[in-house]
C-alpha cells in the first residue's frame, strides 16, 4: 500500500491521547470522511473499537489512527490540529485535497480525479 502522509499536531494528540485514555481497550482513533452536509463530506474522529482488514494504521507519536480504505485517498496529506476559541474546542483539519466548503463550514469537496 502507498505511504500515507498525515500530521497531528501537538495539541491534536493531547486531546487524542486523553480519548484514548477514556477507553484503554480501543484499538485507536478512527480517522476518516463521511458523505454528509451541503458539500458532500465531513471529518470524524472517533475511537476504533476495532481495526478492519482494510484500514490502514498510522502510528505517529503514541497515537494509532485508524483510517477506512474509502477515506484515504480523501485525507492524505491532511495536517489534523487541536484548537480552543473561548468556550469551544474541536479538531482542526488543513487537507490540501478540499477544493471548496460548504458556508456553514460543516462539510466540504474534493476535487472528483481525487
Amino acid at each position: 500500500m502507498t505511504s500515507m502522509s498525515i500530521q497531528i499536531t501537538a495539541a491534536a494528540r493531547q486531546r487524542m491521547q486523553t480519548f484514548m485514555s477514556a477507553h484503554p481497550q480501543a484499538a485507536g482513533v478512527r480517522f476518516g470522511v463521511r458523505k454528509t452536509g451541503c458539500s458532500g463530506y465531513a471529518y470524524m474522529v472517533e475511537i476504533a473499537d476495532s481495526i478492519a482488514a482494510n484500514d490502514q494504521v498510522i502510528e505517529q507519536d503514541g497515537v494509532k489512527l485508524v483510517i477506512d480504505e474509502k477515506s484515504l485517498p480523501l485525507v492524505d496529506g491532511t495536517e489534523i490540529d487541536f484548537a480552543r476559541q473561548g468556550l469551544n474546542s474541536s479538531f482542526v483539519f488543513r487537507n490540501p485535497n478540499v477544493t471548496g466548503e460548504c458556508g456553514c463550514g460543516e462539510s466540504f469537496t474534493i476535487n472528483p480525479a481525487a
